[in-house]
C-alpha cells in the first residue's frame, strides 16, 4: 500500500522539496514548525530518545500510540518495519484511526547524507503493507539555513506530547537515564532497538556487549577540533555538546571494554520507572 499525502498517493523517487512543491500544505506545516521557539524541556515526565533507539507509548486512556525514533541512516530498511511492528502492535489502527509519519531532522550537507536518509525513508515507508499518512516533512533543504555559506539545521530536536499528539521544537539538559552507556551501544555500532516498555512502564536498558573500541586511548588524546573533524559526519553543523558527548562516550568505552561481564550481572537489564515526581528511578532487575 502506498505513502499517501492528504489521501493522494505520493509519487517517488523524489527529493523533499519537489515533494512539498507537490504538496502544499507539506510545505506549509514545515514552515510552522520551523518558525516555532524552542522549549527546554526539563527531565520531569520525559522519555528521552537517543540515536538508533525507539519508544512507544500512548497516554493512559489509550487513545492513540506515538512511537519516536532516531534514524541516522545505518539499516533503514530493517529499522522501518521495526518501526511500524512496533505502532502496530500497541495499537488497533484497523478499528479506529490511521498510521501517521513525521520526519524531521537533517540538512543540506555537503555529503548529501540527509538527502540519502530522507530518501531511504520515504522509499521505505511506501514499501510498506499499510497505508501511511506522511502528514509532517521538514527535512534536508526543509530543515536548513545557510551562515556564511556554511549550511546548518534549522531543527536539531523534536518533542511529541503524547497526550494531544503536538510535536514541537525542543532542546534537552537531561538525556538520561545512562546516557554514556545507552551512547556507547550507537558508537560502536549497535542496530536500531526499542528501549521502553508501555505495558509496565519501565525503560529497559540492555544486556548490551561490544567489541572494544579501536584505539580508544588515540582519540581521547587529541583535541576537540580533531574529534569533531573525524567522529562527525557534519562537524561545522554539530550541537555545541557534541565533543563533550562524544568524549564521555569514549571515556565510557575505555572503562567498560566488556560491558557483558561488568554492567549486566547475571546477563539481565538495567530497568528504569518513573517515580511520583516524574523522574527516573532505578529498580531491581527482573528475577533479583
Amino acid at each position: 500500500m502506498p505513502l499517501l499525502v492528504e489521501g493522494r498517493r505520493v509519487r517517488l523517487p523524489q527529493s523533499a522539496g519537489d515533494l512539498v512543491r507537490a504538496h502544499p500544505l507539506l510545505e506549509e506545516r514545515a514552515r510552522l514548525l520551523r518558525g516555532q521557539s524552542v522549549q527546554q524541556v526539563g527531565p520531569q515526565g520525559l522519555l528521552y530518545v537517543q540515536q538508533r533507539e525507539l519508544a512507544v507509548t500512548s497516554p493512559k486512556d489509550g487513545n492513540g500510540a506515538t512511537c519516536l525514533t532516531h534514524c541516522d541512516g545505518t539499516d533503514t530498511k530493517a529499522e522501518v518495519p521495526l518501526i511500524m511492528n512496533s505502532i502496530k502492535s500497541f495499537s488497533d489502527h484497523t478499528q479506529c484511526g490511521r498510521l501517521e509519519v513525521h520526519l524531521v531532522g537533517g540538512f543540506s550537507d555537503d555529503r548529501q547524507l540527509s538527502q540519502k536518509l530522507t530518501h531511504q525513508l520515504l522509499s521505505e515507508f511506501d514499501r510498506q503493507e499499510d497505508d501511511i499518512h506522511l502528514v509532517t516533512l521538514c527535512v534536508t533543504e526543509l530543515n536548513d539555513r545557510e551562515e556564511n555559506e556554511n549550511h546548518f539545521p534549522v531543527i536539531y530536536g523534536i518533542a511529541v506530547n503524547i497526550k494531544t499528539s503536538e510535536i514541537y521544537r525542543a532542546s534537552f539538559q537531561d538525556r538520561g537515564p545512562e546516557e554514556e552507556l545507552r551512547a556507547a551501544r550507537a558508537l560502536t555500532g549497535g542496530p536500531m532497538i526499542s528501549i521502553y516498555d508501555a505495558e509496565t512502564e519501565q525503560l529497559r536498558i540492555g544486556p548490551y556487549s561490544w567489541m572494544p573500541f579501536p584505539h580508544v586511548d588515540f582519540w581521547l588524546q587529541q583535541d576537540d577540533k580533531q574529534i569533531l573533524e573525524n567522529l562527525s559526519t557534519s562537524p561545522l553543523a554539530e550541537p555545541p555538546h557534541f565533543v563533550k558527548h562524544i568524549r564521555s562516550t569514549l571515556m565510557f568505552l575505555k572503562k567498560y571494554p566488556s560491558p557483558a561481564n561488568t554492567l549486566f550481572f547475571g546477563n539481565k537489564a538495567l530497568l528504569y520507572k518513573k517515580n511520583e515526581d516524574g523522574l527516573w528511578e532505578k529498580i531491581s532487575s527482573p528475577g533479583s
